[in-house]
């Protein structure tokens, strides 16, 4: 301890002297493992002595192969199978790979070979070791999302191959009624299909800063009696629905396409997961504006509400690709604004997001 302050003191006294202090190996957010050229550990960090569960004082002095005991996938000895300090004289580095530690655990380590001159000895080889966790949770995602998506193309695919199937083997046995069914069943199914391509894209723009706005002076109103019109149209009750106004609105410049598709989206959710009335209330909000979606039913867990937001979160009644609310939470802010999502007063959820005036964008 009395070592770490005296280091924080020099550090303080640089700082006040303008002068950068020394960069150690203990600043690095890597594990670092250096061994001399006969092979003896001289630097362990604390994130190695983190990563491998050993300490500094056991590690130092210690031939690297004993405190670093790493197997490839199929069991090989690493070290034995590289040979840092034999071999091509020309390598320089180990690019990063997965390896394993002796109790199973995987980790990231990369490796750089220093020659005093080219193609002399090994002086120094330095490790870099990084927990794999990451790494692998990131994989894991990835093959989530692939499931999630591979799950919500099939079941309309099925459909539209049995029904075009069908209709093309027995055309003239089926009557006008079951062919008009199973074209419209078609038709629907390829409409959910390109919904989901659609979604994938909007994702893939967001997190890539791809998302572009076209802005123009907007009517939030209209546009929510659009989206309330549209749902009537479709068949849900025109008394499910109520729009309220409080206080007049600046003039917005938002992308109008864009805006219909966050209202949509959020009507949608309501009607999907919440009951009784769905409410849409608009109202000035800090030089800008700021519109609530609010239902009737049970609300969201508390526990919940920190994942609402997130890629492919869905609620125990499956339904949706899960990912309308990650598009609704990054088309809002890039245009600026902000979302939140709490309990409504009626007693169930209540998504609000509030949305700048803007500005027109010249070319």
């Amino acid at each position: 301890m009395g070592g770490d302050q005296s280091a924080v003191n020099r550090a303080e006294s640089a700082s006040m002297m303008g002068e950068v202090p020394t960069l150690s190996a203990e600043d690095l957010p890597d594990g670092v493992l250096v061994a001399d050229h006969r092979g003896k550990v001289v630097t362990f960090n604390r994130m190695a002595s983190r990563l491998i569960r050993l300490s500094a004082g056991v590690a130092l002095g210690r031939d690297f192969r004993d405190v670093l005991p790493l197997h490839d996938a199929d069991g090989r000895d690493w070290w034995k199978h590289s040979d840092p300090y034999g071999g091509l004289r020309t390598r320089t580095r180990q690019p990063e790979r997965t390896l394993f530690l002796a109790d199973g655990r995987e980790i990231l380590m990369a490796a750089r070979y220093v020659r005093d001159i080219p193609c002399g000895d090994v002086c120094r080889l330095v490790v870099t070791l990084r927990d794999a966790s990451y790494r692998a949770r990131g994989e894991r995602n990835r093959a989530e999302i692939v499931s999630t998506v591979a799950h919500e193309l099939r079941s309309p695919l099925t459909s539209v191959k049995g029904f075009t199937a069908t209709l093309l083997a027995k055309w003239e046995r089926l009557t006008e009624k079951q062919k008009t069914f199973m074209l419209e069943t078609v038709n629907a199914d390829a409409d959910r299909v390109t919904r989901l391509i659609t979604e994938l894209l909007d994702v893939s723009r967001i997190e890539t800063g791809r998302l572009e706005l076209r802005r123009q002076v907007v009517d939030l109103p209209e546009c929510a009696r659009r989206v309330v019109s549209g749902r009537i149209a479709g068949g849900d009750p025109e008394d499910r629905f109520r729009l309220e106004m409080h206080g007049p609105l600046p003039e917005m410049w938002l992308d109008a396409d864009k805006l219909e598709q966050i209202m949509a989206n959020l009507v949608e959710n309501a009607m999907r997961h919440g009951a009784g009335t769905v409410t849409i209330v608009i109202e000035p909000h800090e030089g800008g504006a700021a519109v609530s979606v609010r239902d009737e039913g049970k609300g969201i867990a508390p526990d919940a509400i920190p994942r609402v937001f997130r890629q492919f979160w869905r609620t125990k009644r499956r339904g949706g690709t899960g990912l309308g609310l990650f598009i609704v939470k990054g088309l809002i802010e890039a245009h600026g604004g902000a979302i939140t999502v709490g309990r409504a007063p009626s007693g169930g959820a209540e998504f609000r997001f509030t949305m700048p005036a803007g500005a027109p964008e010249f070319a």
